[in-house]
Order: C-alpha cells, then sequence, then structure tokens
C-alpha cells in the first residue's frame, strides 16, 4: 500500500501526539516533585495538603514575591533551583532571579544535584505553557 509517509514518520507523529496529549498530566506529577524538594512553602498555599489535594499546576503557582524576598538568604543551590522553576511559571521574573543568582546559561544547571536536574530536564520535556 502506497503512503504518503514512509511508516517511521508516522509513527515519530503518532509518538508525538501521545506525548504531548499527556505532558499537562506528567509535567504536574513533576512540578509536585520539584515543589516536594524546593518546599512546600513557596508554592500554592504552602501547605503540605495543598500540595496533595492540588489537581491543576495554577493551584500551585510559586509565590514569587516571597521567593524573590528570601533569594538573599537561601543557599546558591535553593535560589538556582527556585529560580529555575519560577521561570516555566513566569519568564520575565524568573529569569530576572536567575539572574540575580547570576545565571549565565543552561550550563550553569549543572551546579544542581542529580535530584533536580531530573526535575528541571523533566519539567522542560513536559512543559505545555502556563
Amino acid at each position: 500500500m502506497n503512503q504518503p509517509f514512509p511508516q517511521d514518520v508516522l509513527d515519530q507523529i503518532a509518538q508525538e501526539i501521545v506525548h504531548f496529549d499527556n505532558a499537562p498530566a506528567a509535567f504536574l506529577e513533576v512540578w509536585k516533585r520539584g515543589i516536594q524538594i524546593a518546599g512546600v512553602e513557596w508554592f500554592g498555599d504552602g501547605t503540605h495538603g495543598g500540595l496533595q489535594q492540588a489537581t491543576s499546576k495554577w493551584e500551585l503557582r510559586p509565590n514569587v514575591s516571597r521567593i524573590n524576598d528570601a533569594l538573599g538568604v537561601l543557599s546558591s543551590g535553593q535560589r538556582m533551583f527556585l529560580a529555575a522553576m519560577v521561570s516555566f511559571y513566569n519568564a520575565d521574573e524568573g529569569g530576572a532571579m536567575l539572574n540575580r543568582c547570576q545565571f549565565e546559561g543552561l550550563a550553569d544547571l549543572g551546579s544542581l544535584d542529580l535530584e533536580r536536574r531530573k526535575v528541571i530536564a523533566d519539567l522542560l520535556l513536559h512543559y505545555h505553557g502556563w
């Protein structure tokens, strides 16, 4: 049977459709994992109950003003991770935070431990806009 596209191209398209259909749920799962690492106090209502009950990323928005206020007293790793997470929520705010953390480019994420690197990588993989 003649197909307008080779089977491998059709398979790739189908795989991408499935990936992007599942992206919102996968992003929320990874976002929650990142919140558990960073601390629930920076997101949503700031409680463990709020984290557990959230069914949408909108319920777990970062508290940008609180994070901004704390950047000066957090460790460099905490600052970098929180700022990177904020950048998924709001590129301008997150970018400004990353700049305050002396973030020069993606290679700077190499200073994060493996667990945090995996969260950022998975968020990027499943990001579909805020």
